[in-house]
């Protein structure tokens, strides 16, 4: 099998990461054990394939690195121990090699080296040491402790988040990678929204990504405080500037929120931002004369700088914008007048800018762990596209990490690099070339976007093999979500612009059953706004797809711990 596998790769196909796991006939019995944060332990079947070449032991190398890097991507560690039969050298000297590929001693890493900022940043900020690798007998793997299965009181506790925003000021949040949007209620009823664009990659400094966000609170806490004048009505424009936005705020009153829930598209524990390594924050990172750490700290604590444009006593909280997306689904579950089976938790995936992944659990909580889906290394195949650099459309390799992770294969990213290879054409009047790179410029990838989904419902072949292909890849990280995870729920909530469209919908469903036919996508559409706030929407000619999550937001805040 390592043989084909190597050949398919080299002729440029995808080799997926859970066949090589589940299909390798003959293969060294090896569980990976995480040791997390809390104190928990993770246990993950990892078998490893036993190999005769120089070029099998490269690929199984490869394989190795990237179960790891999924595994840490997804719960992050302490400790990350290989337990195997000792007796079986080759292998326990390839595992042992995992230090230098994740670059555990160096100060400065890249590629596997991301996930180990994560886990040392989270080992400092919730009390610890530094991350490191360990290899065990496997006669001497712990029994994990036995648990309970918590649920039950989830439904209550939805409806009654969502009951507390019939009363008093709630604002909701919703961060993403190109725009952030904004909704304010007083009472019940949906006041107004707003859309900002923003680049928050481009920023230098901490105060670049605080500021807007800061600013929006503000405006939204003005339009609360009512009537909403007309200078408030152009600030709420989108293409209001900054300087409108705060002379608006400046001339009006403001009514305190007193529910504030903030999506973020970062890991995010007991509310504080904990990651630092994704693309938002690639203008920080690069930035020669900044502190990272010390700046990073600013955003870590972004609630204590929204507490003070609060109400006092207010509920502020946090989370990443995958959960969110999760907890909005199950609220508007919870509200759809059916009694839903919430027994197994829910997951969604937002599809955008960028790929998001949020999971409810059964019990109504969010995993305390980074969950980082995005950065899943799913295909050890493609090659000659893995060969590209990452700032070419046509590149599998992100720039964040320099690895082929799963934002090249879902969201806008994964749209463009597909388009490419299937029909060049269908980019045609948005790609440049320049100096040998196939790039589309900022301002041209959201209508670029529009433009393959047009092409979609208007029967186009080609760009139904894009959302089509997208579907499948969405199938191949369910597969390596079961692996890390083993949910509870083979449904899965799609929010974001490619749910927009019921074709591009249809045909990513019908990729995604074609990896896993038990698996069921549902659109985060407008059959989805069953609560007040969400029906709302309508009222201010958006979208639940738009600006569902900052409504989410809202009822998740408003939730009782």
């Amino acid at each position: 099998m390592l043989d084909q596998w190597i050949a398919e790769a080299r002729a440029g196909r995808p080799v997926w990461i859970g066949d090589v796991r589940e299909g390798c006939p003959d293969a060294v019995p090896v569980v990976l054990q995480l040791q997390l944060q809390d104190g928990g332990l993770r246990q993950l079947s990892m078998p490893l394939p036993r190999w005769q070449t120089p070029e099998q032991r490269d690929f199984v190398s490869r394989y190795a690195a990237a179960c790891v890097y999924n595994a840490l991507s997804a719960f992050s560690a302490r400790e990350a121990a290989f337990y195997l039969d000792l007796r079986e050298e080759d292998a326990a000297a390839l595992l042992g090699q995992m230090e230098e590929v994740f670059q555990v001693h160096r100060t400065r890493r890249s590629g596997y080296g991301k996930v180990i900022n994560i886990a040392d940043r989270l080992c400092r900020g919730f009390g610890g040491g530094a991350f490191s690798f360990a290899i065990r007998d496997i006669r001497r793997l712990p029994p994990l402790p036995e648990t309970k299965p918590e649920g039950g009181a989830l439904l209550p506790r939805l409806r009654q988040a969502v009951r507390r925003t019939d009363r008093g000021v709630c604002c909701g949040i919703d961060v993403g990678g190109t725009d952030i949007k904004a909704a304010v209620s007083r009472d019940g009823r949906l006041l107004c929204v707003k859309e900002y664009d923003w680049d928050p990659a481009s920023s230098p400094t901490a105060e670049g990504i605080l500021a807007p966000m800061e600013l929006l609170v503000r405006l939204m806490a003005c339009c609360a405080a009512g009537p909403i004048t007309p200078q408030l009505r152009r600030a709420l424009r989108r293409d209001a500037t900054d300087r409108e936005m705060a002379q608006a705020v400046a001339a009006h009153p403001a009514a305190k929120p007193d529910v504030l829930g903030v999506s973020f598209p970062d890991i995010v524990i007991r509310d504080k931002v904990a990651g630092g390594e994704t693309p938002k924050m690639k203008g920080m990172r690069d930035n020669p004369a900044l502190n990272y750490e010390a700046a990073f700290g600013e955003i870590r604590e972004l609630r204590q700088r929204l507490l003070p444009l609060c109400a006092p006593g207010a509920a502020v909280h946090l989370a990443n914008d995958g959960h969110i997306a999760a907890f909005t689904a199950a609220a508007e579950l919870a509200f759809s007048g059916d009694v839903p089976d919430l027994s197994g938790g829910v997951i969604a995936h937002s599809l955008g800018t960028d790929f998001g992944f949020g999971c409810l659990l059964p019990d109504g909580s969010i995993p305390q762990t980074p969950m980082e889906l995005y950065d899943f290394l799913l295909d050890l195949g493609s090659l000659h596209r893995a060969g590209l650099p990452p700032e070419d459309l046509r590149s599998t390799r992100n720039e964040n990490s320099g690895l082929a992770g799963a934002r090249r294969y879902l969201g806008q990213a994964a749209a463009f690099r597909l388009a490419a290879e299937r029909q060049p054409r269908l980019l045609t009047g948005f790609a440049r070339r320049e100096e040998g790179l196939l790039t589309i410029p900022g301002d041209l990838r959201k209508p670029c976007l529009e433009h393959l989904m047009d092409r979609a419902q208007a029967g186009d072949p080609d760009a139904r093999w894009v959302f089509r292909q997208v579907g499948v890849h969405l199938g191949q990280i369910s597969r390596e979500l079961d692996w890390v995870m083993a949910p509870g729920t083979q449904v899965r909530y799609l929010f974001g612009r490619f749910v927009k469209s019921p074709v591009c919908f249809r045909l990513m469903a019908e990729g995604c059953r074609s990896v896993l036919p038990r698996l069921r996508l549902e659109a985060a559409d407008e059959d989805l706004a069953c609560t007040p706030l969400m029906r709302d929407l309508a009222g201010q000619d958006v979208t639940v797809a738009q600006f569902g999550q900052a409504v989410g937001a809202m009822y998740f805040a408003a939730m009782e711990p």
